[in-house]
């Protein structure tokens, strides 16, 4: 089959990867100049501006049951795609560690007792002592309370991007890059900018645009903010939230010696710098957890809009000739495999 893919995001690309190696001839659509990420263009989607956290126990507090059942899918799936992709150093799997001051140890209780009610058994937080804590992971100091979360990890997300679209390319997808896509139909693509667009035919369309999607789709982009730290006095093998007050702060950790910072939730398509409350309160919170990280380096930030429909919850959609993917909010690295698994059987079906 001749297949487009409008978006060459995480989807677009995890896409391209499974189609074309099932011997599809494939053709991504993308509005960013190149294969990314270039910081400054606007156009990358938010799969760049993201820390690759894959938890599906923690993130029970926001998603439903099918969040947590696609998000242990994708877990069990991303192994075999660092494999396929030649990266498979890019999954870490060691857990994933939640901890609390002892001043917010009641709303942390409170969280953990909702995961502990909503996770499957087998996938429940264990409490950890100081000791334990310290067993584990020597750089944090100062939070008296933590769990570990034995199922979670993250993915290495720039290198996995990158990675990706290479192997597409080996794979022979052609990628068109300054090609924003102004509509996706059944077997249909509008592409160009404003006014001097071309329709493209195809037998099959998936549309994976995120907050480019609209006005087809009633998707909103709610921003989010993240800091890139390098801190070689400070070790870190998985992702920590620590539980505060006002936001989940999470710390993830990168080769040599890097971290990315983040937690920002905000209901504003505004794509400006990072603000300085952001600043103030990320940082403040990163480094009441790990103290060694008041010598790090700053190296970027970033910030970006995650598309969101209006329940907040994933979108797949398939019907004749199109298939759409669209509200994976903050669950983009979580979920994306299992829901591009589940739009290539529906393809086949």
């Amino acid at each position: 089959m001749r297949i487009a893919i409008a978006g060459a995001g995480l989807l677009g690309r995890l896409l391209a990867l499974e189609l074309s190696g099932k011997g599809h001839q494939v053709e991504v659509f993308d509005a960013a100049r190149d294969a990314g990420p270039r910081e400054t263009s606007g156009t990358e989607g938010a799969a760049w501006t993201a820390a690759g956290m894959l938890s599906p126990v923690a993130e029970l507090d926001r998603g439903n049951d099918d969040v947590f059942r696609l998000g242990l899918r994708s877990c069990a799936l991303w192994p075999g795609i660092a494999q396929a992709i030649g990266m498979p150093g890019v999954c870490h799997f060691d857990g994933s560690l939640l901890v609390a001051h002892r001043a917010d140890a009641g709303a942390a209780q409170r969280l953990v007792g909702l995961l502990q009610a909503k996770a499957d058994a087998g996938y429940q937080p264990e409490a950890l002592s100081v000791d334990a804590l310290a067993a584990l992971e020597g750089s944090v100091h100062g939070p008296s309370l933590a769990w570990l979360l034995p199922c979670e990890g993250y993915v290495e997300v720039h290198n996995t991007l990158h990675a990706l679209h290479a192997q597409g390319e080996r794979q022979g997808v052609r990628w068109h890059w300054d090609c924003p896509v102004q509509r996706a139909d059944g077997g249909v693509l509008e592409v160009g900018r404003a006014g001097e667009t071309e329709v493209r035919r195809f037998d099959h369309v998936f549309d994976v645009r995120g907050v480019g999607a609209r006005p087809q789709l009633p998707v909103r982009g709610v921003r989010g903010e993240i800091f890139l730290l390098h801190a070689p006095d400070v070790d870190l093998s998985r992702p920590l939230r620590l539980m505060h007050p006002r936001h989940s702060v999470y710390i993830v950790p990168r080769p040599d010696r890097y971290f990315v910072v983040g937690a920002s939730e905000i209901e504003s398509e505004d794509r400006s710098s990072v603000s300085l409350r952001s600043t103030l309160e990320l940082l403040s919170a990163a480094h009441s957890a790990i103290p060694a990280l008041a010598e790090a380096r700053v190296i970027h930030t970033e910030s970006n809009l995650r598309p969101a429909l209006p329940d907040n919850l994933p979108l797949l959609e398939q019907g004749a000739g199109c298939t759409r993917i669209n509200g994976l909010y903050r669950h983009g690295w979580l979920l994306a495999p299992a829901l591009v698994e589940q739009a290539v059987q529906g393809l086949a079906a």
